[in-house]
């Protein structure tokens, strides 16, 4: 309780916790993507409460791995080296996730581009379908995302308290905005191939992190939010078209 009272005093302190809270949520859209397009394969009535249970889960997770700083630090060290990089615990752990996202992405978009392949709707129906299997896929990305989270979070400030409550922050950010995206997304066939895209993206950069090659965030989100302003702007032109031809039917 002193060192809350202390670090509440502090300047430092409250402009770490801010900066982490950003930084926190920045990091949780890609976590936000997976799952909104992942539940949207569910059943309609089984949608809101898995998006529930796997943000609830990336907070328990990212809860209790703040509790393990010190295992945290541990997973940077070098286990072996390969190809003149020295790997880690969290540059495997990266990727494998950089792995799954990439052959998830990848069979969503060959199933968007061929739906009438039997063999990919197979997949979906036993893979997606199952409300247990996406509780999974959902844990395994939380894990990932949550490891990369919270060693940044040890990066950026060495006091508990400010990460536990960024994080708590953030996850609620993402449980306010889980459905309105889940909902956008689905409304909008052209917006589930761009997110796709950026999964693949995503699941591209957590490889090359992995094996070494330092991708600055900073240049992969700057991309993303400029194709999301093209996509923003071809919806916008497509309503247009559409209302006017709508009023010429009128006429």
């Amino acid at each position: 309780m002193q060192e809350i009272l202390t670090l509440a005093q502090s300047p430092e302190a409250w402009v770490a916790l801010i900066t982490l809270i950003v930084m926190e949520v920045v990091l949780g859209i890609d976590n936000l993507i997976f799952i909104s397009i992942l539940t949207n394969k569910l059943p309609a009535e089984n949608r809101v409460s898995a998006r529930r249970i796997g943000i609830g889960l990336a907070l328990v997770m990212r809860l209790g791995l703040l509790g393990t700083i010190a295992w945290i630090v541990q997973l940077t060290q070098p286990v072996f080296e390969a190809f003149g990089h020295g790997f880690s615990w969290k540059d495997m752990i990266l990727i494998a996730g950089g792995l799954f996202l990439v052959w998830k992405a990848t069979k969503e978009i060959h199933h968007n581009v061929d739906p009438s392949d039997h063999d990919e709707d197979f997949i979906a129906s036993s893979a997606i379908n199952s409300f247990t299997a996406a509780i999974g896929q959902i844990l395994l990305l939380d894990l990932v995302f949550s490891v990369d989270s919270i060693i940044t979070a040890v990066g950026m400030t060495p006091h508990l308290p400010i990460m536990v409550i960024a994080v708590v922050v953030a996850v609620t950010v993402m449980l306010v905005a889980a459905n309105p995206l889940a909902n956008f997304i689905e409304r909008n066939p052209t917006i589930v191939m761009l997110a796709l895209a950026f999964l693949l993206m995503i699941g591209t950069t957590l490889i090359a992190e992995g094996m070494g090659f330092h991708v600055p965030k900073g240049y992969v989100y700057a991309a993303m939010a400029f194709s999301a302003l093209v996509e923003i702007l071809n919806m916008i032109a497509r309503n247009a078209r559409l209302r006017k031809q709508q009023a010429t039917k009128l006429q």
